[in-house]
């Protein structure tokens, strides 16, 4: 049985209650002493015996009542710590203040490839590929920034977090740091945390918003791409949506519990978009991290990486990429090491790679190792239908940032918003709504609300007064619209190149008001 005996601390008390004990003969295999706490484990004591025991014990100055417990408070906390090292998938070492390993988790044990008593058995220097690391770790007093190591060939991301004494008022112990605990991050799973930072909305089809012909056609084609484990490649003007398509493919694929991790090819450097890409070796140049860094396709291993403007990528990243796409093998700047992994890529572009290759911009042969499965985003103008739920959930979502009721819009602005010939696509509406949202206090919208950029449709050119329904606004506006400039351009090839969108939309539009009028 174990029990719980509560006391006035003093010198001898505890032995004094033990003496009890062992005048009694009862068997005492575990104690704990927490003041104004004694804990007893006595596999002999039974429950009939303790109100005797606590006669007896009441004898003793300054003892209290006996409670029974079901397991000592010690080694509860100790059951609870090995359960949580058990089950943490990265490895974790405990260290002594000379580098020796004192405690090991499971995975730990399974990275390193022995058993937790043979760990604990080893120092860093016997573990870790480089020897320095321990050194560095005492020379610091275990006070070191991250850094990357290679246990058992494997590179990890090692966080070290200093174990101190408690500050008491002994002189001879003031908190002095006697180890560390030692948590290792693979790349893989450094990638699942960014991904889940970046994408804690989740992803697919149902997040690309529009019913629109051209929309349900794009899904049911990148349906079945998705599912398919080759390079895709996505094209399309900036601020279609390139990049939700991407992810919606790997929302959907065999990969989507894995990372998808991006890099924007024109957003760097050659040099820096290189080691973000495949990562460096410690030392590989001036100003490189101590210890390494690991690069989006080691981290994403299993996933996607997508590779937005690939088209702004340069000749010599372009071959290194290359290199990779045959083999899955690729080389850390600085490094000797060649590391494969499992990744597949999903690239973009706004530009014609096609002229590109004729133009000797763009290698040929990446091309179509990137072009096996292809996309193309559709341009807002080319789906004018999906422009008024398009400008209603961005609505939505800029009053709750906003912290604003939710807005509608009037007929106007309806009519205003598809006409609008959208240059700068969904990024360009999702723009004009958040200004409007944040400089109009109304409840409902105008046409005079948008803030247009330049060559747009504006206001003016709705008439408001006449506007009875959203619908039948639209339809006036593009009647009128289309009659008028029909005059210029008598041809519906020549009308849509005026209004720089589709063929197949303008013949539909003129069939379906009649012009030229007979």
């Amino acid at each position: 049985m174990r029990i719980n005996i509560q006391f006035k601390d003093r010198v001898g008390i505890a032995h004094e209650i033990l003496a009890v004990f062992a005048l009694r003969g009862l068997n005492v295999v575990g104690v704990e002493v927490d003041p104004p706490n004694i804990y007893i484990d006595s596999p002999e004591l039974l429950e009939f015996m303790l109100p005797s025991l606590q006669q007896d014990c009441d004898q003793v100055r300054g003892v209290g009542k006996i409670n029974i417990l079901d397991i000592l408070p010690g080694k509860r906390r100790r059951l609870n710590l090995d359960t949580m090292l058990a089950v943490m998938e990265d490895p974790v070492l405990a260290i002594d203040a000379n580098g020796q390993v004192v405690v090991a988790n499971a995975a730990a044990a399974a990275v390193s490839g022995m058993t937790e008593e043979m760990l604990c058995q080893k120092s860093l220097v016997d573990l870790l590929e480089d020897s320095s690391v321990q050194e560095e770790l005492i020379s610091h007093s275990f006070h070191v920034p991250s850094r990357e190591v290679i246990l058992n060939g494997e590179p990890f991301w090692m966080d070290v977090t200093p174990v101190s004494e408690p500050i008491t008022h002994d002189i001879a112990r003031t908190g002095q740091t006697v180890g560390a605990v030692l948590t290792l991050h693979a790349p893989r799973r450094i990638g699942g945390r960014l991904h889940a930072l970046q994408h804690s909305e989740g992803s697919g089809f149902h997040f690309i918003i529009g019913e629109s012909e051209q929309i349900r056609a794009l899904k049911a084609k990148a349906a079945k791409v998705a599912v398919v484990d080759a390079p895709l490649l996505i094209t399309g003007e900036t601020g279609t949506g390139k990049e939700l398509l991407a992810q919606a493919c790997h929302g959907v694929s065999a990969r989507c519990n894995a990372p998808f991790l991006e890099l924007n090819c024109a957003a760097l450097p050659e040099s820096l978009a290189e080691s973000e890409l495949f990562g460096y070796m410690s030392g590989a140049f001036t100003g490189a991290q101590r210890g390494g860094k690991p690069g989006l396709i080691e981290m994403a291993d299993g996933g996607t990486v997508f590779l937005d403007e690939i088209g702004e990528m340069s000749l010599y990243l372009q071959a290194k990429l290359l290199r990779f796409l045959n083999d899955g093998k690729f080389r850390r700047i600085g490094g000797d090491k060649e590391v494969k992994v499992n990744v597949r890529i999903i690239s973009a572009t706004h530009r014609n790679l096609h002229k590109m290759v004729q133009e000797g911009l763009f290698r040929e042969d990446l091309f179509y190792r990137l072009n096996v499965l292809h996309l193309e985003m559709p341009a807002l103008r080319e789906r004018p239908d999906d422009i008024l739920p398009l400008a209603r959930h961005f609505i939505e979502r800029a009053c709750t940032q906003a912290q604003k009721p939710v807005c509608r819009l009037n007929s106007a602005a309806c009519a205003a918003l598809v006409a609008n010939r959208w240059p700068g696509n969904v990024r360009q509406l999702q723009n004009v709504v958040f200004r409007a949202i944040t400089m109009s206090d109304q409840r409902v919208l105008g046409a005079a609300d948008l803030d247009w950029a330049e060559g747009s449709i504006t206001a003016d050119e709705v008439n408001i007064d006449a506007a009875e329904s959203w619908e039948l606004t639209v339809q006036a506006f593009e009647s009128s619209l289309l009659e008028k400039l029909y005059l210029q351009y008598p041809s519906s090839r020549k009308l849509a190149a005026r209004l720089d969108t589709s063929h197949s939309m303008i013949a539909a539009k003129l069939r379906r008001y009649g012009i030229p009028k007979r």
